[in-house]
This record gives C-alpha cells, sequence and structure tokens, in this order.
C-alpha cells in the first residue's frame, strides 16, 4: 500500500491543469463497445480506476492501445461476458457494462460493483431500465447474470435521478428499436460528454443536459473520436485548496457552466476569484462561515465535493451546516479531521456542524475513500507539521499525477510505496 508524507502549511501558487473527468471517460469507454469500429479518446486521466476498467474490456475482448492521454479501443472482435468479481469489485462504474455487452452479445455475467465506502448505492434503477427495455435479469451466488434478444425503446420514468442508471439507459437506447424517452435523467457534465460521444457515433439523442431525452435507435453506430471534457470535481477542489494556502493559483481548462453552484458557494464563503476566458484563477483570501451547504443532484452543489468543503469550512470563520442527503456515511471521515485539531460536531450520519477558524497539526490519517483522501491531502497542506495519509492508492483512484501536481505549486509532498 502507498502512503502520503506531507509537511505543511505552505503558500501554494502557480499554474494547475485540470485532468479529463473520470466520470466522463469511464460511461465513454463501456460505451465504446457498442460498435465494430475503432473509438479514440483524448484527455484520458492516468487513474486506476481507468485501468480497471481497461482490464474489464480487454476480458471482454477489446484491443486497446495507449499513447499518452489517448486511448484506442477496438471492440470488433469482443465475445466473452463474464467479468470477475476481482475486478469489478474495484470499481462501481463496472454496472455500465451491463447495456453494450448485452446489446453485443446478449449476455452478462459479472460480480457486483464495488468501489467507495460512502453508503449504499443500490443496482434497483439500473434493473428498472434495463428490464423494461426486454433484459432478464437475476442476482444469484453474489453475481449478476443478464440476458437480452435485442433492447425494445420504451418510455422510462426513473426511480432516482441516479448518474450511472441514466448511463446505462442512454447506451442500451441507443442500439433499441424504436424510441426511448428517459425521464427524471440525470443532467451532470459526465452525461452530456457521454450523450455527446454517442452522438457522435451516430446516436439519435434529443434533450442533451435536461432531464428529459430521448433516443431514436439505430441498429448501428460507428467508430468515433472524442475528447474527454475537463473535470469539474477537479477544478472544485484544487479551488478550495488554493482559497486555503494564501497563494494564487490559476486553474485550466475549465467549462465555465460547469462551475456555477460551485463558484456560488466559494463566493459566499468569501474566496477570491476570476474567470478568463478557460481559466479560473483563486486568490488570497479571508474566509467566513456560511449558514448552510447542501448537496443536490445537478445542477446543485456535488456530493463528491462535500468531504474538500468540509476542510474549508474549517478554516472560516463561524459556524457552517453541511449537509449531504445522498449518501449516508459521506461524513464518517471527519473523526481524522478532529484528530486534527478541528471543531465539528456530528449531528447524524448526513450532517455536521463546523466551527471555524480552527488551526490544524499533522497527524496520520487512513484513507476511507476517494474525496475524503484528496480532503485529507488538502488539511495536511494547511496543517502544522508532517502528516501521514495511508492507502493513499485510494486518492490515485481519481486524481492524477497528484504529488507531482501538487509539487509544482510547492506543496511538500512524497509518495512512499
Amino acid at each position: 500500500m502507498a502512503k502520503f508524507e506531507i509537511i505543511g502549511p505552505t503558500k501554494l501558487s502557480g499554474s494547475i491543469k485540470i485532468a479529463g473527468n473520470k466520470n466522463s471517460v469511464l460511461p465513454i469507454m463501456a460505451a465504446s463497445l457498442l460498435t465494430d469500429q475503432i473509438c479514440t479518446l483524448e484527455n484520458v486521466p492516468d487513474i486506476s480506476d481507468v485501468g480497471v476498467m481497461t482490464e474489464l474490456l480487454e476480458i471482454a475482448g477489446a484491443k486497446i492501445q495507449k499513447n499518452g492521454s489517448n486511448i484506442k479501443i477496438n471492440a470488433k472482435n469482443i465475445k466473452f461476458s463474464s467479468f470477475p468479481t476481482s475486478l469489478t469489485s474495484k470499481l462501481r462504474a463496472s454496472i455500465l457494462l451491463l447495456a453494450p455487452v448485452l446489446a453485443r452479445l446478449g449476455k452478462i455475467e459479472m460480480g457486483f460493483p464495488g468501489g467507495d465506502i460512502i453508503g449504499r448505492r443500490p443496482l434497483d434503477s439500473h434493473i428498472q431500465v434495463l428490464t423494461s427495455m426486454g433484459a432478464k435479469i437475476k442476482e444469484e451466488n453474489d453475481l449478476i447474470h443478464a440476458t437480452a434478444d435485442g433492447f425494445q425503446g420504451v418510455e422510462i420514468f426513473l426511480q432516482e435521478a441516479s448518474v450511472t442508471a441514466t448511463e446505462n439507459a442512454l447506451i442500451a437506447a441507443s442500439v433499441a428499436k424504436g424510441l426511448t424517452t428517459i425521464k427524471r435523467a440525470a443532467q451532470e457534465p459526465h452525461v452530456i460528454d457521454l450523450c455527446h460521444f454517442l452522438q457522435k457515433m451516430g446516436a439519435q439523442i434529443e434533450g442533451v443536459g435536461t432531464s428529459i431525452l430521448r433516443v431514436n435507435g439505430v441498429n448501428n453506430l460507428s467508430g468515433a473520436n472524442h475528447r474527454v471534457r475537463p473535470d469539474h470535481v477537479e477544478v472544485g477542489t484544487f479551488a478550495i485548496l488554493a482559497a486555503l494556502t494564501h497563494g494564487k493559483i490559476e486553474i485550466y481548462p475549465i467549462i465555465t457552466q460547469d462551475l456555477d453552484m460551485i463558484l456560488l458557494i466559494l463566493k459566499k464563503f468569501g474566496a477570491k476569484f476570476k474567470i478568463s476566458d478557460d481559466k479560473l484563477t483563486i486568490e488570497d483570501s479571508k474566509l467566513n462561515a456560511v449558514e448552510k451547504v447542501v448537496t443536490d443532484i445537478w445542477p446543485g452543489f456535488p456530493t463528491d465535493l462535500m468531504a474538500p468543503m468540509i476542510v474549508l469550512a474549517t478554516q472560516a470563520k463561524g459556524m457552517t451546516i453541511l449537509h449531504d442527503w445522498m449518501y449516508e456515511s459521506r461524513m464518517f471521515f471527519v473523526d481524522k479531521l478532529l484528530s486534527m485539531g478541528a471543531k465539528v460536531e456530528i449531528a447524524d450520519p448526513h450532517r455536521v456542524f463546523v466551527y471555524g477558524a480552527t488551526k490544524l497539526r499533522g497527524q496520520v490519517l487512513d484513507t476511507p475513500d476517494i474525496r475524503a483522501g484528496i480532503a485529507l491531502v488538502i488539511a495536511a497542506l494547511i496543517a502544522k507539521g508532517k502528516s501521514t495519509i495511508e492507502r493513499a492508492e485510494l486518492i490515485e483512484r481519481g486524481y492524477e499525477n497528484i504529488v507531482e501536481r501538487l509539487s509544482a505549486l510547492g506543496a511538500k509532498i512524497k509518495r512512499i510505496q
């Protein structure tokens, strides 16, 4: 297992380039199985989750070539439809194999998807989508077994605005017979990115970026070239880091409309920033508490930024309530902030009260998941003394070359295997 050693506090400054969106590239990679032609993806983040998805596609029979941040996927000769739990348990996004493998091979057997431990993420919405389109799915001996003789277009009202269920529905609907209408669809930037990729393949999708998607299925999809959009969660993460480290950091490239709620919350806290073209610059800021920060479905405040935002609240004068109603274990990492000297009360599994500003001290910390892990990195960078962050490989699932990128800003951080 890897660990990070960090010495703080350090004033950070400079420029940091944003990687491709992790939550975009994984469904796009899965969707590339829909065609027997080559798909080329650019701006692919160098993270372990992409490596796991690559292994899963190769098990199916796809050939994948990597060249820097570009990959080519050739799924012409896929023929294997069984995916081991040893891999699927490492990746929540492995559930996105259901629709494309059923579309191409008519059957799939896979272990349950894994990933983070922030709370229950049931498969009900995926089962709802695919069974309504004609698939037969059963769960047996900790495996998912599914068959389908093609997909049939239907009208679906999602029981929850699930991102990955929306993505499975889009993938299936692209090659289904007839019209599929997806109501209560997720609207996140990564769902939009998947829509754009599918459209380049020849999918007929209307309503992109809205909660109602209409997809006219086609018989065949072609290969496509696609550049993965920058990760708005990374932008938000580094913006929070910049606001806390009293320097001046330029963050690029950005898509401004992906940041509306994130920047609104930062502005309420007192963060100073400016936007020029595709760059966001954060300057030294005096932070004050806000009444409440609540996660919501898009375009609300993203749950993936709640953990870093809690760290920011520890340095804002006053009391802030932070509420994540989506996942019942998102807040449990705050015990690690308490050990660093933060003043935080856990009201219930979904809410914390943070009292700032407090001085943090270095500590030995264990990483529970990707987002809490990066929050602990931020906390360590503003804490006095040495911090050691265990299980750093979890952080590397979502943030590419994080040690090198932070070091370039002046951080005192090193990775130890």
